[in-house]
């Protein structure tokens, strides 16, 4: 089993800058893919990004490339989202999952309870 713990979230204007910390307990951690997704009000749950477990392979959706870093510390069994240039669309309760290099929700057996991400226009 592995429990993960989201933090970094909070309010921040369009155009600022916030990283996202996933704190993982228990053995496994550096052997899953580690993702991000999002949710906002309404909508479906989005992939953000994933990062193997080795670090070797990274994905992002289209719209947080260039501006979005995911990256990983199996050492302290944390992950992080580095996150620039934020726009008002991305408020969103913010998630990390343990599980496959995948886009897909399904492929992951892990999840947080999620950090909320506030943007202001």
């Amino acid at each position: 089993q592995v429990q993960l713990v989201e933090s970094g979230g909070g309010l921040v204007q369009a155009g600022d800058s916030l990283r996202l910390s996933c704190a993982a307990s228990g053995r496994t951690f550096s052997s899953l893919a580690m993702g991000w997704f999002r949710q906002a009000p309404g909508k479906e749950r989005e992939f953000v990004a994933v990062i193997s477990w080795n670090g070797d392979t990274t994905y992002y959706a289209d719209s947080v490339k260039g501006r979005f870093t995911i990256s990983r510390h199996n050492a302290k069994n944390t992950m992080y989202l580095q996150m620039n240039s934020l726009k008002h669309e991305e408020t969103a309760v913010y998630y990390c999952a343990g599980g496959r290099t995948s886009r897909g929700v399904g492929d992951y057996d892990y999840w947080g309870q999620g950090t909320q991400v506030t943007v202001t226009s």
